[in-house]
């Protein structure tokens, strides 16, 4: 009996047994007013108690949560990560998208966030030791229809890519199969497809990732400004759902949104986590920033701004639990998105 390991007072250890409580486990199991209870002993005593069994079970060893995160054996599932498809993109955000957690894309219009999160439903059927999880997709349009042309451009460009992928892995993937699209034009049907049909896709292995594309769309349309606490409600009711899933099916969630064009605003008013800039916002405000786990930014500049050409475009963490603020440069064409080397910023 473990019971009698412990560093305790002869007296306290008999009046633990003679309450029937066979092991430190159990003595856990008990808040302290409770085993104050069962036990007849002082508040004094069943402090130390407590104490002595929590010394006990943790063996005496103190851990940093720095520790925790360098014994990747241990718990390999917090260091899984889904590849981007591209080293660069990768690098930036240190393996690519958690498995656990809703990351937000955001940005401007032809930024290239579909771009990417097109690219993503392509990466995700790779298998892991290529960066992937070795499942499909759940695509959800709220916006306009699914861009097919783009995503079978994207199909056909893999090769060239993923060249770290050797031909005949990529030959074998039946892309265009294990992509799974929706359309939600409002607010209850976004939230019926995510609490009803995307968990059957997720517990049948059938997909791995899923992309709404844009979570802004459908609440700007229904909901004005007079509607601020029902938006927040149901935005709070979407986020849970999906990190509920993300978490119970270790699936990455990722979630487009737009961007709102800040003109002026007093020093005073209080802005959402990870704004950028002067310029632009993430839209939906400080009820939606809650709900994610790691925020980036997609910005091209406008047409009189750019002077770096294709590298016009900049991928950013505004934040994360994980990574620190940083940023790099990217570009887009046929075969996708590609980050450009040497131009990471921290």
């Amino acid at each position: 009996m473990d019971l009698d390991l412990l560093d305790l007072n002869p007296r306290i250890i008999a009046a633990i047994k003679k309450a029937r409580l066979r092991s430190v486990k159990e003595v856990l199991h008990f808040s302290g007013p409770d085993l104050q209870r069962v036990t007849a002993l002082s508040s004094l005593d069943v402090q130390h108690v407590l104490r002595a069994a929590s010394l006990h079970l943790r063996g005496g060893s103190v851990l940093t949560a720095l520790h925790l995160h360098r014994q990747k054996e241990r718990f390999p599932e917090q260091h899984q990560r889904l590849s981007l498809g591209c080293p660069v993109l990768d690098g930036l955000l240190r393996g690519g998208l958690p498995l656990a957690g809703i990351t937000e894309l955001a940005g401007r219009s032809s930024a290239g966030k579909t771009q990417l999160a097109l690219q993503l439903c392509l990466a995700v059927q790779f298998p892991r030791r290529h960066g992937g999880l070795e499942a499909g997709a759940v695509y959800i349009c709220t916006e306009d229809a699914f861009p097919d042309r783009r995503l079978q451009q994207l199909i056909a460009g893999q090769q060239q890519l993923r060249a770290d992928v050797p031909g005949e892995v990529v030959r074998r993937i039946r892309f265009g199969s294990q992509v799974f699209v929706e359309h939600a034009a409002d607010v209850d049907t976004l939230l019926e497809c995510v609490s009803e049909k995307v968990p059957i896709l997720l517990s049948r292995g059938m997909a791995r990732l899923v992309v709404i594309d844009s979570v802004a769309a459908p609440f700007r349309c229904e909901f004005d400004g007079q509607a601020s606490a029902p938006r927040a409600r149901r935005l709070q009711l979407l986020g849970a759902t999906l990190r509920r899933l993300s978490c119970a099916f270790q699936s990455p969630v990722l979630c487009i949104n737009q961007v709102t064009e800040v003109v002026q605003e007093p020093a005073t008013v209080p802005r959402p986590p990870g704004s950028w800039d002067e310029r632009v916002c993430p839209a939906l405000g400080i009820t939606w920033a809650d709900q994610l786990l790691v925020r980036l930014m997609a910005d091209r500049l406008r047409d009189e701004e750019a002077t770096l050409g294709p590298t016009g475009r900049t991928l950013r963490v505004l934040f994360a639990p994980h990574l620190p603020s940083s940023s790099c440069s990217y570009t887009v064409n046929a075969e996708g998105v590609r980050g450009t080397p040497g131009t990471e910023c921290h």
